[in-house]
């Protein structure tokens, strides 16, 4: 696929402020820092579109992105920020839940995850849900560039190898570097394969 052009639409505070839902959309999530806003602005080859912060925890919205005047791609907030108050915490876990259950046009979740480390108890966690929801999704590793490319590999088939104790069938997984362009075409035939569906 092909990126011609990549436009910011809209952040909104609940699903329900969201728009129209009529085109398909691809969402992104992750834990804070693990290099969302940095893998958006890679897929679609403009730097400045998602912001990108040095302070975990910036992103409270649901911001809507238009790509290709045909499709949505959506930034979601990130889960497990622990300096946010209980309060804000909760209103954003139950906005993400609410997108991710209710919004009929997403096609896939993308589920960041950072390469470096072993298996996250609130990752994990939170794909179980996902799986039991029913929500589709694939799970994407970033910072390839901080390790070697062997290391990266086995970082991430471990990963995956430690979600067999509960799932028969294992999400669809890509290895990306924002910094290097890594994985970029893997995630963008994906995206058009299943739009193309």
């Amino acid at each position: 696929m092909v990126i011609k052009s990549a436009e910011f639409v809209v952040s909104s505070p609940s699903v329900d402020k969201c728009p129209e839902a009529k085109r398909p959309e691809y969402a992104f999530i992750g834990r804070s820092n693990v290099g969302k806003s940095s893998l958006i602005n890679m897929l679609c080859g403009r730097k400045g579109l998602a912001k990108t912060s040095s302070t975990p925890g910036k992103t409270l919205l649901i911001n809507h992105f238009i790509i290709n005047n045909s499709w949505f791609l959506v930034d979601l907030p990130g889960y497990g920020y622990a300096r946010r108050s209980k309060t804000i915490q909760a209103q954003l876990e139950r906005m993400i839940a609410d997108y991710v259950v209710r919004r009929k046009t997403l096609y896939c979740l993308f589920v960041l995850i950072d390469i470096r480390h072993k298996q996250q108890q609130i990752d994990r966690e939170f794909i179980d849900w996902l799986g039991a929801k029913g929500v589709p999704f694939a799970i994407v590793f970033t910072k390839a560039d901080k390790l070697s490319a062997p290391a990266a590999k086995r970082n991430a088939e471990a990963w995956m190898k430690s979600l067999t104790d509960g799932w028969e069938e294992l999400p669809p997984s890509f290895i990306t570097s924002a910094e290097k362009g890594v994985g970029r075409e893997d995630l963008l035939g994906f995206m058009e394969r299943y739009l193309g569906q």
